[in-house]
């Protein structure tokens, strides 16, 4: 069975690049291009891991993410988040927020790979 990506990021280039990238690899992926709806998203695709944007335009991966992991029935779903900051105390807001997984703008089409494959216990 195909696997699934949510893509939650406002960036064409980014959604292009990921979506090639992964789809190469057999996933399909939907995307969502910004923070107001993307928990009606994320509840309608179901997928098996969910990329999310740091900053986006109406609500922040940070508070996403939170309603993610206090939902019972989405909790356990892996999410990779991404940020153009890689300052360290974004880094720890995105541990403390329980981001599965933390990765910098920009970032090679292998460490992407590498990524959800390690989060979906493909690697």
């Amino acid at each position: 069975m195909t696997k699934q990506v949510l893509l939650i990021e406002d960036e064409p280039n980014i959604i292009e690049a990921i979506s090639f990238i992964l789809s190469r690899d057999g996933w399909q992926v939907r995307s969502h291009t910004g923070g107001e709806g993307a928990m009606d998203a994320v509840r309608t695709r179901r997928a098996d891991l969910i990329i999310l944007d740091v900053m986006l335009p109406h609500r922040s991966g940070f508070e996403i993410l939170s309603d993610i992991r206090a939902d019972p029935e989405l909790g356990e779903t892996p999410v990779l988040m991404l940020t153009a900051r890689g300052q360290r105390k974004d880094r720890e807001m995105a541990e403390r927020a329980g981001a599965s997984r933390f990765m910098t703008k920009p970032f090679s089409n292998s460490e992407m790979l590498e990524a959800v494959r390690a989060l979906v216990g493909e690697a």
